[in-house]
C-alpha cells in the first residue's frame, strides 16, 4: 500500500469534496479520477452506475491507495455498500445529501433537497427522508450537472437554469437548501441568490472529517508539511486541465 488518497467522482464536482480535504490536510498525497467520459451518472439506471463506478474505482484500487473518497452522492448510493463488503480492510467513505442538519436548522419552513434522479430514487435517500424528510421538497437537479462539467457554472445560464427549477418554490418558506451532488458547490451562488434567507448545506465537510478519522484510527495519516496532488480522467488529458481549474475556482 503506498500513501495516496484516492477520490472518484462521476466527472468534476467531486474536486470541490478533494477541495475540502486540501484545506483539512494539506500533508496529505491525492489521487484523483474522473470519469467524465460517463459523466452523468444521475439519469442512469441503477446496475449501469454500478458499472461505471466499479471501473473507476478500480483505477484506483490497483494504484494500492490506503483509503477512497467516493466524492459523489449517486455512485455512493449506488455502490458503496457493495465494495466495501468487497474491501472490508480498505476505509472507503462515501457522501449522503446533508438533510440531517439542515432538517435541525429549520425554524418553521421547510428544506429543498438538491439533488440527482439517481440520487433522490435510491434506497439510502429513502432512509434519510424517513428520518429527517419533515417538509423537505425534493427537486431534481436536471440540466445543472452538464453546466458545471461544462464549465458554466458561473455564466448567466446557470443562473437562468437554477432559477427555473427553484422558481415553483418561491412563495414558500424555505430555510435551508441541501446540495446534494458535489456539483453544486459551483452553483452555490445562484442558489443562495434564489433563497438569500435560506442556508445551504452540503456534505463535503462531514466527509473529509470522517475521512481523517478513519486514517488516524487505523495510523494512516501522512507526517509531512505539503502534499501532492494528482488528476487522471477517462476523458483524456484536456480533461486533467480542467481538473486543475476546477480546484482553483474553489478558492475563488
Amino acid at each position: 500500500m503506498n500513501d495516496l488518497i484516492g477520490f472518484f467522482d462521476s466527472g468534476m464536482g467531486g474536486i470541490s469534496v478533494l477541495h475540502a480535504a486540501r484545506r483539512l490536510m494539506p500533508e496529505e498525497n491525492y489521487l484523483f479520477y474522473g470519469d467524465n467520459a460517463n459523466t452523468p451518472y444521475g439519469p442512469r439506471p441503477l446496475e449501469e452506475i454500478r458499472a461505471l463506478s466499479a471501473a473507476g474505482i478500480d483505477v484506483l484500487l490497483r494504484r494500492g491507495v490506503k483509503a477512497v473518497v467516493i466524492a459523489c452522492n449517486t455512485a455512493t448510493s449506488a455502490y458503496a455498500e457493495i465494495v466495501r463488503a468487497e474491501h472490508p480492510e480498505l476505509p472507503i467513505i462515501g457522501m449522503e445529501p446533508a438533510l440531517k442538519p439542515a432538517h435541525f436548522a429549520r425554524h418553521g419552513g421547510k428544506v429543498i433537497v438538491l439533488a440527482t434522479a439517481a440520487t433522490l430514487r435510491l434506497q439510502k435517500f429513502e432512509r434519510l427522508m424517513d428520518r429527517y424528510g419533515d417538509d423537505a421538497i425534493p427537486v431534481v437537479g436536471e440540466g445543472l450537472v452538464e453546466l458545471v462539467e461544462a464549465g458554466r457554472a458561473h455564466t448567466p445560464e446557470a443562473g437562468d437554469r437554477v432559477r427555473a427549477l427553484l422558481a415553483p418554490y418561491a412563495d414558500q418558506q424555505i430555510d435551508a437548501v441541501v446540495l446534494g451532488c458535489t456539483h453544486y458547490p459551483y452553483l452555490r451562488a445562484h442558489i443562495q441568490a434564489a433563497f438569500p434567507q435560506a442556508s445551504l448545506f452540503d456534505g463535503r465537510d462531514g466527509t473529509v472529517q470522517r475521512l481523517k478519522s478513519q486514517l488516524e484510527k487505523y495510523g494512516l495519516r501522512t507526517r509531512g508539511t505539503c502534499g501532492t496532488i494528482e488528476y487522471q480522467s477517462s476523458a483524456g488529458e484536456s480533461a486533467v486541465q480542467r481538473m486543475q481549474r476546477f480546484m482553483e475556482w474553489m478558492d475563488e
